[in-house]
């Protein structure tokens, strides 16, 4: 009961310091415009075009990014917004308000947004709670293969009114996708096939069920993770990765020795008990831009060209600043 109270009280502080910054606007919500339905089935209905958007995390930003002009955006996530760690370094110039990783409802309601995109894993009394302040709330898939980021994008589109960028930014996708493709076919078959163990900080992540299946599909390659049958959301013991003996280990990487994540893979490179493992003994050892593998927006295939770059050569070499748009 005292939670609830809490609860009512924050929403009614939250409710009034909309009201004075004239963000709920009965009239013009009811002048019409259009509706779509998000991933929960639910129908969000928009008055006009959003123009300040705000979608909560880092992926989420870049994906919308590709979709509307900067200055729709009402903030960027911190993560996104690192210039050092960023993949869009002149984002920092054009949205300068930046948000942290997990905003809580009063900061979203802060920046008076006129339409938050979320992903399922927000905490559902915080999706209620902004629904509640009038704000239309569009919740989008967890993506975990190429056609979840597709659906994520029609989604996006929709939502901003831009469905015609959505179908653009496929497909400058799958034209990128095909340009890389067609060298990975020129590659000996000899040097294909091989497998590969993500080793990331996120210890759950990178067996089969999760966007890395798509970065080996799509060089030829194998996820040793996926082979040895570890899932998404389970963790793989060094035990079991001596026994998988993948031919390359990957150690998503930030190019900045003091993050957590190059000191995470250190201690598997240190370990004795790891050493006469192929990829150890071989020396197989790939520093993906973390930037790029992990991403599950339209620049998924820079992962996908990152992964080729490690196992086939500088034929593949690309920059650490790409990234797809269908805005002009």
């Amino acid at each position: 009961m005292r939670r609830n109270i809490r609860v009512c009280a924050a929403l009614t502080v939250i409710f009034a310091a909309l009201l004075i910054g004239g963000c709920i606007n009965s009239s013009e919500q009811q002048a019409g415009g259009y509706q779509i339905t998000d991933v929960e089935g639910t129908v969000v209905t928009f008055a006009h075009k959003p123009q300040r958007i705000l979608t909560v995390s880092a992926g989420t930003d870049e994906l919308m990014l590709g979709l509307v002009e900067p200055e729709r955006m009402a903030a960027i996530n911190e993560s996104l917004a690192d210039r050092e760690h960023t993949n869009i370094p002149w984002v920092c110039d054009r949205i300068p308000t930046v948000i942290p990783r997990s905003p809580s409802v009063e900061q979203i309601a802060a920046l008076h947004p006129d339409l938050v995109v979320v992903t399922p894993w927000m905490p559902r009394e915080n999706i209620d709670a902004i629904r509640e302040l009038n704000v239309p709330v569009v919740v989008c898939k967890s993506a975990a293969t190429m056609e979840d980021i597709h659906a994520n994008i029609r989604l996006f589109a929709s939502a901003a009114g831009e469905p015609e960028r959505g179908e653009k930014l496929i497909g400058k996708m799958e034209d990128k996708l095909a340009e890389i493709r067609s060298k990975v076919a020129q590659v000996p078959e000899e040097k294909k096939h091989k497998s590969i163990a993500l080793i990331s900080i996120m210890v759950n992540y990178g067996g089969a069920g999760c966007t890395f299946d798509e970065l080996c599909r799509c060089t030829d390659s194998i996820n040793a993770k996926a082979a040895a049958g570890n899932r998404m959301g389970q963790e793989m013991t060094k035990e079991q990765l001596v026994a998988a003996n993948p031919d390359y280990l990957f150690f998503p990487s930030y190019e900045d020795g003091a993050t957590n994540e190059e000191n995470y893979g250190r201690q598997y490179l240190d370990d004795p008990s790891l050493a006469q493992m192929t990829a150890v003994r071989e020396r197989q050892i790939g520093h993906p831009w973390a930037r790029y593998v992990y991403n599950l927006s339209q620049n998924i295939v820079y992962g996908i060209q990152e992964t080729a770059w490690i196992l086939y050569g500088d034929d593949f070499k690309q920059s650490r600043h790409e990234f797809l748009t269908a805005v002009e």
